[in-house]
């Protein structure tokens, strides 16, 4: 029983063969998925996604990358989002400060905007943050809200801080990578009860099919690298970290 925490079957690259990759996914034993969305389009596009499949969950957001146009009027749309019932999370929101293509100051903006939604409903967080660490931590500090720290690619000390916010360390495809030497650092020292695995699908894939469009069974072999580095069965570390993700998202 494997939970990906996070894919984008809402996206260009997977929406038409969707009902295809979760079929395979089942097969290889995927039993719950999150579907992310980063702008308004793609969150109400997840919330369609996940309709009529009872192990399917929405997660809603406006992403940094995407918020340069975000009103107050985006705000209240994406609040109304957030009354659905299959909707677990706020997210992706976050920075980002690699591609840098939003004002920093806006990113912030909506940001925290988006925490206070996200407290209003008692829904947690999914957050995106890129070469943003400390901006990141200062604001999720402020805001006193826990959830998860999606694609984490920070060092071990710096998820010991998001740790001790409330938050979940998610980890994806490059934990797989040969010379991914932080990532593995951050599943070998992370407390298994504290670790997320994700595919954030159609990106990042995993070994052995790097190179290739990533889709949710292969959030496989993300369990079994975190099992070879901690020593453990990899049952082991899909039963906890599903339990961990049920836990987050409220899922009984």
């Amino acid at each position: 029983m494997y939970f990906d925490t996070h894919v984008h079957l809402n996206s260009e690259e997977l929406y038409e063969n969707r009902e295809i990759l979760i079929q395979r996914a089942l097969d290889q034993g995927v039993t719950y998925m999150c579907v992310v969305g980063y702008d308004l389009a793609s969150s109400l596009k997840a919330i369609e996604v996940v309709q009529g499949y009872d192990f399917m969950y929405a997660i809603v957001g406006i992403g940094p990358n995407d918020c340069l146009e975000t009103t107050d009027d985006d705000l209240n749309i994406l609040d109304q989002y957030l009354n659905n019932p299959k909707v677990v999370a706020l997210g992706e929101i976050g920075l980002d400060y690699y591609w840098d293509s939003v004002p920093r100051e806006k990113q912030k903006e909506i940001f925290e905007k988006q925490i206070a939604l996200a407290k209003k409903h008692h829904k947690p967080i999914v957050i995106h943050s890129r070469d943003a660490s400390e901006d990141t931590y200062q604001i999720l500090k402020a805001g006193q809200h826990g959830g998860v720290m999606h694609c984490f690619s920070g060092s071990y000390e710096m998820a010991k801080r998001f740790i001790d916010l409330g938050f979940y360390i998610s980890l994806a495809g490059p934990v797989t990578f040969k010379n991914a030497k932080t990532p593995k650092e951050v599943a070998e020292k992370v407390d298994l009860n504290k670790l997320l695995i994700e595919t954030d699908c159609p990106y990042l894939t995993p070994q052995p099919f790097r190179g290739k469009l990533n889709e949710p069974a292969n959030v496989v072999y993300i369990a079994q690298e975190i099992a070879r580095l901690k020593h453990l069965d990899v049952e082991d570390v899909a039963r906890i970290t599903t339990f961990n993700a049920k836990k987050v998202f409220g899922i009984k």
